[in-house]
């Protein structure tokens, strides 16, 4: 195995794994960042959230779609924190049609993750966006590190 399918297997894990990441958001000239639930869309290779409206920031994504993603490992204690796996992904945000079928799929798949979240949807101030990734940074640990593109994502993702 090469270090690159090593470091892809690691990081579909961590995607897999941790539920959470921190999004980042532009305020005008100002960033914001946020925690979120995220899914994944394997079939679209899209990453899913479930966002209130009356959120600072829905109204960020929804005035400027270019967001980034950042999911970390749980921080363990053999492993010094500046080793800790992280992934930093930089996407376009867009909300998605509550009428399409593909609402209904990222819906299914959210729910997937998190069963949880159902009574969520019958709130009308939320919303599903769908996050296309455009580059990713995995650091697996010291040394361990990757760029990735468009389509390395979508291997990843799926």
């Amino acid at each position: 195995m090469n270090v690159a399918t090593h470091l892809a297997k690691s990081l579909r894990a961590l995607l897999h794994v941790q539920p959470l990441a921190a999004l980042g958001t532009a305020q005008g000239s100002e960033p914001f960042v946020s925690m979120v639930p995220f899914a994944i869309e394997h079939t679209s290779h899209r990453l899913i959230i479930h966002v209130s409206t009356l959120a600072q920031h829905t109204q960020h994504m929804l005035n400027n779609p270019i967001v980034s993603l950042m999911v970390m490992a749980v921080p363990s204690p053999d492993v010094p924190v500046q080793a800790a796996p992280r992934v930093t992904i930089q996407g376009t945000a867009a909300q998605l049609d509550k009428s399409s079928a593909d609402y209904e799929q990222a819906k299914t798949g959210y729910l997937d993750r998190f069963p949880q979240s159902l009574d969520l949807f019958g709130f009308t101030d939320f919303s599903l966006f769908a996050i296309t990734p455009t580059s990713a940074r995995f650091v697996a640990g010291f040394a361990q590190a990757m760029t990735l593109n468009t389509k390395d994502i979508a291997e990843v993702l799926s």
